[in-house]
């Protein structure tokens, strides 16, 4: 295992103002909206170096005291029945977490395990997914398809400190992660505490997630079995399905006992590559690696926003939807998926909606009307183009 039984001290004195910069500039290069005390960036920035000195002397004092999270909901699917909770952190303090990012992201790097592709530097999900494809093609062809309940809101602070002490000696650095994990949300103007979980949206949350998770893929890997893991969406796999409920009993176990987390009964499942299972937005088969529908449906969403009927067809929309289509292509267009005929069924639906925006109808007729080359002198970008 590769953990280090040498603990960190003095991680406090590491806290510079050349830190605390560099941590405000990542800050501001994400953007992102003001918290509950409606403090933007573009605020925060006009009194900067009196707000960023402020900001070291009490993180380095340990009187730094977080405020509670802005609660907002984002919808998980393209229905909008279901909503994600996310928890806006003010931009003070998201520039704390950024410290505390910095500072101890390094030490735990070199200590999780190589199978881990969830926000770590040089790795993505990319890699994760290439990695399941290598590990069946060697014969690990049976699938324990995991999926957590409510990771973020229900992971134990405890486990998370637990695993942090093992390694941290310095008492403020501790103390700060605490509170953090423990400082509240804000929702309809009540305060809420929280005593399990960590807000989705925190600078900080994805690294205490793979720090939990790391004691997982120890485990796993003392055990042998094979596993490849992106934040908390994580795949077994084995060779026979004997292998695959062993795996199973084994990460409900150490879920339950060490991070109080539980498994989704619906969501997780014991399957085979030729039947399929979906992995970080692609569905995984033998024969294939497609988009899985819910991408291609959440896709469909974000370019019926754009192209809404009672709207004009504009540069400034292609330029929109360009920007959709590329992101979407950067991710799901890569050697190894299977997407083309997807992309060519999408670029025909794409075209569809500018027609109807265009004419305010909907008819087969204008596709002699308004011509694919038409798009194309508009500048619209085609998926089926950006295929590698």
């Amino acid at each position: 295992m590769a953990k280090g039984k040498i603990k960190v001290h003095s991680l406090t004195g590491r806290i510079t103002s050349k830190l605390v910069y560099e941590a405000w500039r990542s800050v501001r290069r994400n953007r992102g909206a003001a918290g509950i005390d409606k403090v933007s960036i573009q605020m925060f920035e006009k009194h900067l170096e009196a707000n960023l000195d402020r900001l070291m002397r009490e993180l380095k004092q340990g009187t730094f005291a977080p405020l509670p999270a802005r609660r907002v909901y984002i919808p998980k699917d393209a229905k909008r029945t279901k909503f994600r909770p996310l928890g806006i952190p003010a931009v003070r303090d998201r520039v704390a977490q950024e410290v505390l990012r910095r500072l101890l992201n390094p030490i735990f790097e070199a200590r999780f395990h190589d199978h881990s592709y969830g926000f770590r530097p040089g790795r993505s999900c990319h890699q994760a997914v290439e990695k399941v494809l290598e590990l069946g093609r060697q014969g690990y062809r049976v699938v324990l398809d995991a999926d957590i309940s409510g990771f973020f809101d229900n992971l134990c602070h405890q486990a998370v400190m637990g695993q942090l002490s093992e390694v941290v000696a310095d008492g403020n650095i501790l103390r700060l992660v605490e509170k953090f994990l423990r400082a509240g949300v804000m929702e309809g103007g009540k305060f809420q505490p929280t005593r399990v979980g960590t807000p989705q949206g925190g600078v900080a949350s994805p690294l205490l997630a793979n720090i939990a998770l790391n004691v997982l893929d120890w485990h796993l890997h003392e055990l042998g079995y094979r596993f490849v893991r992106y934040a908390d969406d994580f795949v077994v796999l084995c060779r026979n399905e004997l292998e695959a409920k062993e795996a199973l009993a084994v990460v409900q176990q150490l879920l339950e006992e060490r991070l109080g987390l539980s498994l989704s009964a619906e969501k997780t499942k014991v399957t085979r590559f030729h039947e399929g299972f979906t992995f970080l937005g692609f569905d995984i088969k033998s024969r294939y690696v497609r988009m899985r529908a819910k991408s291609v449906e959440n896709f469909k969403t974000k370019i019926r926003t754009l192209t809404q009927r009672c709207h004009n067809l504009d540069a400034a929309v292609i330029e929109q939807l360009n920007r959709v289509i590329r992101g979407t292509a950067n991710y799901f267009a890569t050697p190894w998926s299977h997407c083309g005929d997807a992309y060519r069924s999408l670029d025909r639906w794409i075209r569809m909606r500018l027609r109807c925006m265009k004419l305010k109808r909907k008819s087969g007729k204008d596709n002699f009307r308004i011509r694919l080359k038409h798009f194309r002198h508009m500048g619209l970008l085609s998926l089926s183009d950006l295929r590698p």
